[in-house]
């Protein structure tokens, strides 16, 4: 797809992803993926650059190879999480475009936890969707694309017939192997992926009979 001209993509169900997508939480991942860090022994920019799509218990996996002590570590990174939840903004663009997706037409699928998801959703203003599937929910988190498949059975679709919204590599893979239609990738960490198109931020998308208008002014 050229960069040059408005492109409208096909879809009746909108599945997005949560952080990245319709939250900017980066600065609270950030912050508490860093003391988590700190308190674990480990460089912060270590463990940050391994949480983006990812659920805090897959990354846990990774990083606390003492099956012993993963829960404990678990727990604590959800419960910090959680307390850097309340200043997260919305994405530029995020509630005027959930505000024209069609009743029952959109989901948020996401790696963090339900509690997580809605605390983030509440303090950026955004209504809670109509199907919520998070890492309570699954049990293979992104980039397996078992979170997708629910979401688009959730809303009555084929994958196919839905536009998944992504801004990390994790999440464009589970996307792809669900077999939807579209991607759009949100965001510069999107350029990472293979997203079919990928918009600086959510004012790029404009809801049209049909499904997605994508601004030609994006990213790639």
């Amino acid at each position: 797809m050229g960069q040059d001209r408005d492109v409208d993509v096909t879809a009746r169900g909108f599945l997005f992803d949560c952080d990245g997508v319709l939250v900017d939480s980066d600065a609270s991942v950030h912050a508490a993926w860093s003391r988590w860090a700190v308190e674990h022994g480990f460089d912060p920019d270590d463990v940050y650059a391994q949480v983006h799509g990812r659920r805090a218990a897959d990354t846990v996996a990774l990083l606390v190879p003492d099956a012993a002590q993963q829960g404990e570590s678990l727990q604590r990174i959800n419960v910090l999480e959680l307390e850097a939840a309340g200043d997260v903004p919305p994405i530029p663009g995020a509630p005027e475009l959930v505000a024209a997706v069609p009743p029952g037409a959109w989901a948020a699928v996401t790696s963090g936890t339900r509690p997580l998801a809605r605390a983030r959703l509440q303090a950026a203003g955004l209504p809670l969707p109509d199907v919520m599937v998070t890492a309570d929910d699954v049990t293979a988190g992104k980039p397996a694309p078992e979170g997708y498949l629910a979401a688009a059975a959730a809303l009555g679709l084929a994958p196919a017939d839905c536009v998944v919204l992504e801004d990390a590599v994790a999440g464009v893979l589970a996307a792809r192997a669900a077999g939807v239609g579209t991607v759009i990738g949100v965001g510069e960490r999107a350029l990472a992926t293979d997203a079919d198109v990928v918009v600086a931020d959510l004012r790029a998308l404009t809801v049209v009979d049909g499904g997605l208008r994508v601004a030609g002014s994006r990213l790639r």
